[in-house]
């Protein structure tokens, strides 16, 4: 028996198909370096859009999509969700290729920095047209990685994230293997998290003094865990920077 038509109201509004930097649509090496970060917003957009889709299903990317003797379940829509899931497969693979292009501006921008710091010439250099744009991004890769993404808006007492020593106002520089580069609009935190429940995160972040003016850095050691009397891994509230 089919399922009813309505249910179509939960898909996101954005065309279907792979039209955004999948290989054979867009030149991502003549894309300049806004360029590739606007792609890269636009991606993570349409990201967060399908894994809503498959949030108001009650499924994520793994979920089984048939009953225990193999029929499709009547519960949610099989066919929208294969179609989603696809989608969602596509976006992350064009995502991979224009951070690869991403990291590879950034790379070249940094060598550029060096040798301008060690007074090499560097005209003829393409990268140095993108200074002025880029030089707001980081100082160098390994802070780029690691420039703050999101912000802890609350924390629970008692919470797994209390007992690591988050605070509200803490910036997230990375959070395991989550960073500035590929956190898709924190959804890869929510991967990671439950990946790794029972087993300890690092957390690194950005905080500012209490005492006065500036900020300090500290790694904390966060373990996701369940039954900690409140909702959740974490105990956590993060919000995009």
């Amino acid at each position: 028996m089919g399922l009813p038509m309505e249910r179509n109201i939960h898909a996101p509004t954005v065309p279907s198909g792979p039209t955004t930097a999948g290989t054979g649509f867009k030149d991502l090496t003549k894309f300049s370096m806004v360029e590739l970060m606007n792609e890269k917003e636009h991606i993570e957009a349409e990201l967060s859009a399908y894994s809503s889709v498959l949030t108001s299903q009650g499924v994520t990317m793994d979920t089984t999509l048939t009953t225990f003797d193999g029929f499709p379940r009547d519960d949610i829509d099989v066919a929208q969700i294969r179609t989603t899931r696809a989608r969602i497969v596509h976006l992350r693979n064009d995502h991979k290729e224009v951070m690869k292009y991403l990291e590879k501006g950034l790379h070249a921008h940094f060598e550029a920095l060096q040798q301008a710091q060690n007074g090499t010439a560097v005209s003829g250099n393409s990268s140095t047209a993108q200074l002025p744009i880029l030089n707001g991004l980081a100082t160098s890769s390994a802070t780029t990685t690691e420039t703050p993404f999101a912000k802890v808006n609350s924390v629970a007492s008692g919470s797994p994230a209390d007992q690591a020593g988050l605070k509200a106002g803490d910036s997230i520089r990375s959070f395991g293997s989550v960073n500035w580069v590929n956190h898709e609009h924190l959804s890869k935190v929510g991967e990671v998290v439950q990946q790794n429940e029972g087993r300890a995160l690092v957390v690194k972040i950005v905080r500012q003094n209490e005492s006065g003016p500036g900020t300090r850095e500290l790694s904390l050691s966060l373990i996701p865990r369940r039954n900690w009397g409140g909702r959740g891994l974490l105990g956590c509230h993060l919000v995009p920077l």
